[in-house]
């Protein structure tokens, strides 16, 4: 079954982007996907600014990379682009970082007006990186994650529209069988 490897972009300990990775997470390893999360906020900020790729910690960041099947890149939006932090890891990725990849954007934020943030600012980057399918993506607002009294949860229609970018992407990664490749049109 694939690797897959969340990332999330944001730099609060009480992040509604990284509520939205764990239900995302917790969807693929439901289904049988082997998953984990990287929070860049949990790096060392020095070595992730200073570019020292040969840090311990950076470097088993970029090797969990290296060694996922699929990518859920998630980050809230901040001045109508993904986060500095998130581009800060991105960077040290090398140029073709994501090639065969497969990759979910999420972005969060608190209004519909950065809905392209996915389209105009995420995904030509995890192209130039060479991703070889980014899927459609999904912005989910922040008014719709739900965290205090209880578990954080999503409301019920941000998790549907969620969970259907999730099974999309999760298809995308699965083998297509060698019946379907060889059978006539």
């Amino acid at each position: 079954m694939p690797r897959l490897l969340a990332i999330t972009g944001s730099p609060s300990a009480h992040s509604r982007t990284a509520v939205v990775a764990d239900h995302v997470l917790g969807r693929l390893a439901h289904s049988g996907f082997e998953t984990a999360h990287l929070s860049v906020r949990d790096l060392p900020a020095a070595d992730l600014l200073a570019a020292r790729r040969g840090e311990p910690e950076i470097r088993r960041a970029l090797e969990a990379v290296a060694e996922a099947d699929g990518l859920v890149i998630a980050t809230p939006v901040y001045k109508a682009s993904y986060t500095g932090l998130l581009k800060a890891f991105l960077d040290l990725l090398p140029q073709d970082g994501l090639a065969g990849k497969t990759i979910l954007p999420l972005v969060t934020g608190g209004s519909l007006a950065h809905v392209l943030t996915i389209d105009y600012a995420l995904r030509p980057v995890l192209s130039a990186l060479g991703a070889r399918h980014v899927t459609a993506g999904r912005f989910v607002l922040d008014s719709t994650v739900e965290r205090g009294n209880g578990p954080d949860r999503l409301r019920p229609e941000a998790e549907l529209d969620l969970y259907q970018a999730v099974d999309e992407f999760a298809d995308a990664l699965r083998p297509v069988p060698a019946t379907a490749l060889t059978a006539a049109p």
